[in-house]
């Protein structure tokens, strides 16, 4: 009798199912309001805009900075002139809204009609004298979140090569983060802080954020004594990065291989491949290899997950030794089920809808190193997986929970199976240290809504309707 070996290292599978995940335009959702200065113009059909309303809600008192230009028959056929449509309505939105950058957000249509938006673009910028940003955010990408990796990398290419020589002199006041932390600061003890970075090239950092999660990353790494330069979006579109040949980047989401692409070809940077600030441990690791980059040797970081690690015990006890399955929708999935792995779950299968090898590179290898040190079967990782044949093999798994896209939440559910929106990871805080509570919040709340149910005696009911 021969005794089934268990995998040595990752495997990898590519199965041909449909992207079962939203369109990229949703990107504006966040993007918007990251970029408090910014308006988004969104060019496609009624479709599209159906679809905004839908996702984003129709905010009629909030006057969201974003619109829909809705292709009619007519343009599509290309019997009106694109130029006079758009120019009209950026001079509305100037006019209206007075924002220092437009993005325009190319969609399928404007793709299969071949609209030349990036002609347009330049031309219009320089009659209205107000930058527009050209990014085509649509749905053949992979995965919804893709839009913002497209957006910051037409954003990459507007970063400055150089301070403007009025800055020069104090070109940390460019630097919004820098201000934040400085804010209510004497002049001396700023400089008696700025004495205490060490010395190492510009870092970049690159990824749309909330506020306080930026500001928590930045001071993590100004424990180690590095200096973060700017982020990537900024929180106003005029205090962009300074990007020059030569400066280090680094980015703290899985799905922004693109802006890393052309960070490193078109201006020149050195990226740092590091695994993503997910969790307690990725954050470690993270700013770990920042560290390594720069010869510097990082300080309490061991102490630090530690003790992150204990206060999340209440947490671990429900899901430690159970099972999660990954469907695949939004790119999280490698440091998601990496983080989950070091709480003690097991992760037999890890669906994701595009697998970008280079990029994640750091982040597999941290996942591969977890589950040996946890001794943990190694996931398989399905890519463009089959949705057919992830629900055959999820029912006989039979796992405790099963993260998936929104379309197939309840069909799961009414099977007895637990799940959790994947979505929900996309807009929660759950960068750092502090907010590795947030994602374990949201793994285990159908755990505990169950136990609930179960001192209720519904458990029973719901497993012989499932059986019908």
């Amino acid at each position: 009798m021969t005794v089934a070996q268990e995998p040595q290292s990752l495997t990898f599978e590519c199965e041909t199912g449909n992207y079962h995940t939203f369109c990229p335009i949703s990107c504006v959702a966040w993007l918007y309001q990251k970029i408090e200065d910014s308006f988004f113009l969104v060019i496609g059909t009624k479709t599209c805009g159906y679809f905004l309303q839908n996702a984003m809600g129709v905010m009629i008192f909030a006057e969201p900075r974003y619109a829909m230009a809705e292709l009619e028959e007519g343009d599509i056929s290309a019997q009106l002139n694109d130029y006079e449509e758009l120019k009209r309505l950026c001079l509305q939105i100037k006019r209206d809204r007075n924002p220092s950058v437009i993005v325009w957000i190319g969609t399928c249509t404007t793709e299969i009609i071949k609209m030349d938006l990036e002609g347009l673009a330049p031309k219009l910028e320089a009659e209205l004298s107000i930058p527009i940003v050209v990014a085509r955010a649509n749905g053949l990408d992979y995965a919804f979140t893709q839009g913002e990796d497209t957006v910051l990398a037409a954003m990459a290419a507007r970063c400055p090569s150089q301070a403007p020589v009025a800055e020069a002199k104090e070109s940390s006041d460019r630097n919004a983060i820098q201000k934040l932390l400085n804010f209510g600061k004497k002049k001396e003890e700023v400089v008696q802080e700025e004495s205490e970075y060490r010395d190492h090239p510009p870092l970049v950092l690159f990824g749309s954020l909330p506020d306080p999660v930026v500001t928590q990353l930045t001071l993590e790494l100004k424990k180690q004594g590095i200096k973060v330069s700017g982020w990537l979006p900024a929180k106003r579109y005029t205090e962009l990065p300074v990007v020059e040949e030569g400066y280090y980047v680094a980015g703290v989401n899985p799905f922004l291989s693109r802006t890393a692409t052309t960070l490193m070809r078109r201006r020149k940077c050195k990226l740092i491949g590091a695994p993503f600030p997910i969790g307690p441990d990725g954050t470690r690791a993270w700013i770990e290899k920042i560290c390594s980059v720069f010869n510097i040797e990082p300080q309490g970081l061991a102490e630090r997950e530690q003790q992150i690690w204990e206060s999340l015990e209440d947490y671990l006890q429900i899901i430690r030794g159970k099972t999660v399955f990954f469907m695949g929708d939004n790119l999280l999935e490698i440091s998601q089920a990496r983080f989950l792995i070091r709480c003690g779950m097991i992760v037999p299968e890890i669906g994701i809808p595009y697998m970008d090898k280079r990029y994640q590179g750091a982040e597999l290898a941290l996942l591969e190193k977890t589950c040996q040190e946890m001794g943990t079967p190694l996931p398989k990782i399905i890519e463009k997986p089959d949705n057919y044949n992830q629900l055959q093999r999820i029912h006989e798994m039979q796992p405790d929970l099963v993260i998936t896209g929104m379309a197939h939440a309840n069909p799961l559910e009414a099977r007895g199976i637990n799940t959790k929106w994947s979505v929900e990871f996309t807009f929660a805080q759950i960068h750092g240290f502090t907010n590795a509570r947030d994602i374990l919040e949201l793994v285990t709340r159908p755990l505990r809504r169950n136990n609930s149910l179960k001192d209720l005696g519904w458990d029973k009911l719901v497993k012989e309707d499932a059986k019908v």
